[in-house]
């Protein structure tokens, strides 16, 4: 008996012990974050939550918050680096850091504004090298002879082989009239230097013109520049213009448009189609979100789309929907093949998080992403000055009218 009440006042005295260690232990406060510690962590808890590839590139990506903290975080200068170093794990050029100054500026570019060269740009995921989406029609990169897919070598001198996307695009900013150089590399020619003269950039994203075929069939032609905050109004103004002049037929031109806003994609879908999918989108969990039109349309005119390597994003959700919905023919090159979608989060010291959040399928579940639409008729041809666009010298704008001449059963007017 007195060996059990040894053993028992020995268990009781060790539980004692354990909660006097736990109550210690809970009466000494945790150490607070710091506030760069908590921007760190505020990115790191929107990544996990969102981001696309839930193996975050194979890695624990518990474990690269803490690397990520281990270091001293004593400036703002810290604080982004550490930041751009755990993004960087990723290996996605589309999932980045802004900081204040990047961050106004991208929200001032979706919204129609722009002052600089005029280039849409990109990281080659495969390559990681900047290159070229596609010129803004009428920019100084345009009339400079920058197109889609020429490599950015070096701005101004520096190499941008280390450069995010955003910082090469601060580099290009600049004052009206100041002047910059950039070294260009394009397949088959070398490395080349062309000076360009930055300038406020024209967003107007719409051109409309009432042109009459050859037969004299009335065509209207739409060019598209980009899918910007005002692209759906201004486009569904000039269709509604269009018909009001007696338009028989349209050729809407995607050709080196990089996109934009996926909304201004799906609502411009919407003014072409009485209803269908526009497109799928597909999250980590595989879970497929759709976006539908419920129509009317605002015509059932023949349509034809024109594409080439800088039709890109938005744009190849909207030749997607028309084409797989059976009411457009696509005309012109395979298109560039970004399929991934981002969301842009504004963090709590002013900066912002671009993250991809999901990939974009076509309404016949085709993937996008690396691989572009394939048109219905191939046309290659070599680049153009702005002024040939749309004219005889534009084979891509020839083979539309032709298609437009021989192919009635569009938009369902069987």
């Amino acid at each position: 008996m007195r060996f059990m009440n040894k053993q028992i006042f020995r268990l009781g005295f060790s539980l004692l012990m354990a909660c006097c260690l736990a109550l210690g232990g809970m009466s000494q406060p945790a150490a607070a974050l710091t506030q760069e510690q908590k921007l760190v962590s505020e990115v790191w808890r929107i990544v996990n939550r969102t981001y696309l590839d839930g193996t975050f590139n194979h890695q624990n990506w518990a474990t690269v918050r803490q690397k990520a903290l281990e270091k001293p975080l004593n400036d703002q200068k810290a604080t982004y680096g550490a930041i751009q170093r755990m993004l960087k794990s990723l290996d996605d050029p589309f999932t980045r850091f802004l900081d204040p100054e990047q961050y106004r500026s991208l929200q001032v570019n979706t919204s129609g504004e722009l002052t600089g060269v005029g280039l849409q740009i990109a990281l080659n995921p495969q390559t990681g090298r900047l290159e070229v989406v596609s010129p803004i029609a009428g920019s100084p990169a345009d009339k400079a002879g920058i197109r889609p897919r020429d490599r950015i070598l070096k701005i101004e001198g520096i190499s941008t082989e280390n450069l995010t996307l955003d910082e090469a695009a601060a580099r290009m900013r600049g004052p009206i009239g100041s002047l910059i150089t950039l070294s260009i590399e394009r397949d088959g020619e070398g490395e080349t230097e062309v000076r360009v003269v930055r300038d406020r950039i024209a967003l107007n994203p719409v051109v409309a013109e009432l042109r009459v075929s050859p037969q004299g069939t009335p065509i209207g032609y739409l060019r598209l520049t980009q899918f910007n905050a005002n692209a759906s109004m201004e486009l569904a103004h000039a269709i509604s213009s269009l018909e009001k002049k007696g338009a028989a037929a349209y050729i809407l031109d995607l050709r080196n448009n990089p996109g934009g806003l996926l909304q201004s994609g799906i609502e411009i879908a919407r003014l072409w189609l009485d209803s269908g999918t526009i497109v799928y989108t597909v999250n980590r969990q595989g879970i497929q979100g759709s976006f539908e039109s419920f129509g009317p349309a605002l015509t059932d005119d023949p349509l034809v789309i024109l594409v080439n390597q800088g039709t890109a994003s938005a744009s190849e959700i909207l030749a997607g929907a028309l084409q797989d919905n059976g009411r457009a023919q696509l005309v012109g090159e395979t298109t560039f093949g970004k399929g991934l979608i981002q969301s842009l989060f504004e963090l709590s010291d002013g900066s912002g998080l671009a993250v991809t959040i999901a990939k974009y399928e076509t309404p016949k579940h085709r993937d996008i992403n690396k691989l572009g639409i394939k048109p219905d008729t191939v046309i290659i041809q070599a680049a153009l000055t702005r002024e040939q666009i749309a004219t005889e010298a534009d084979l891509q704008y020839q083979a539309a009218v032709e298609q437009l001449k021989t192919n009635s059963v569009v938009a369902g007017k069987a």
